[in-house]
């Protein structure tokens, strides 16, 4: 355990952002799995939005500092190459 009053602070800051990525990278997740659930039912209008949603929040997050961002766009690429497919 620190013992140095910065150290605590920084302690408790660290917990604070990774709450927050933590949130994030779940939001992410669902998002993602949004297009590939429309994507399995062959529903390409929802496929496009829920693709759409999620290519703007992985850009968001990356932005952030979540992800970098080249994990955002093979993730996008990924995504993109499944709703392609219909």
């Amino acid at each position: 355990m620190a013992n140095i009053k910065s150290a605590k602070k920084r302690i408790k800051v660290i917990e604070t952002k990774t709450l927050r990525n933590k949130m994030i990278k779940s939001k992410a997740k669902t998002l993602s799995k949004k297009v590939l659930a429309a994507v399995a039912a062959g529903n390409k209008d929802d496929a496009k939005a829920a693709f759409k949603e999620a290519a703007q929040y992985l850009d968001k997050s990356a932005a952030k500092g979540v992800y970098h961002k080249n994990t955002v766009a093979r993730k996008i690429s990924n995504l993109q190459k499944a709703v392609n497919t219909l």
